[in-house]
């Protein structure tokens, strides 16, 4: 059995960052799981990499960026080598690429055609934009609600996490998804590998 501390960005990161370590084939326990920004967590990442010298740390961000190649960014980040327990990962270019990767469970729970859904989701630049274009064509209202935002000033839907992490919860499979996501089979086998 692995205990480990999760350190993500937000609910739906979370329920991501569970499914994998669940569906890695290892006895992963999330002892606590803290939330930051992805600024907080570049300013406090020096310390978490400190920290895990005593026990294990998952650390998993967006992207953002194609400028920020996660590689070079941790090299600018931590001052000092990368602690072996510390693993951090970097969703590309957001974690919505990653829910989408499960193409043919997504075009399900959205009730659209797979072929809407890109084959590398990697290569989408605004995963989430995407991912609420989509959902602007689901047949069902109540998920259109909850996901699409109402207002110009809005950047998702009122239920946004709570869907969408059900999703992950119940339908969604990392071998599957990893299929069409580069950097979520890297984050995978990483996982995998992991001792």
């Amino acid at each position: 059995m692995i205990s480990l501390v999760l350190v993500v960005e937000d609910h739906l990161s979370e329920e991501v960052a569970k499914a994998l370590l669940r569906q890695s084939g290892q006895q992963y326990v999330v002892e606590h799981c803290l939330f930051y920004n992805k600024t907080e967590i570049q300013k406090k990442i020096n310390d978490l990499n400190n920290a895990s010298q005593g026990f294990p740390y998952f650390v998993l961000t967006d992207q953002d960026s194609i400028k920020d190649c996660p590689p070079s960014q941790i090299h600018r980040l931590i001052r000092g080598p990368v602690n072996a327990n510390l693993i951090y990962r970097f969703a590309v270019m957001e974690i919505e690429s990653w829910v989408m990767a499960h193409r043919d469970a997504f075009a399900r729970f959205l009730s659209i055609p797979e072929s809407k859904i890109p084959h590398d989701t990697d290569k989408i630049p605004h995963p989430k934009e995407c991912l609420i274009g989509l959902a602007r064509k689901s047949c069902s209202g109540k998920l259109r609600k909850d996901i699409v935002p109402r207002a110009a000033t809005s950047k998702q839907g009122p239920n946004y996490n709570e869907r969408l992490g059900d999703f992950v919860r119940r339908c969604w499979n990392a071998q599957q998804a990893a299929r069409h996501s580069p950097s979520l089979n890297r984050t995978l086998q990483r996982l995998k590998q992991f001792h």
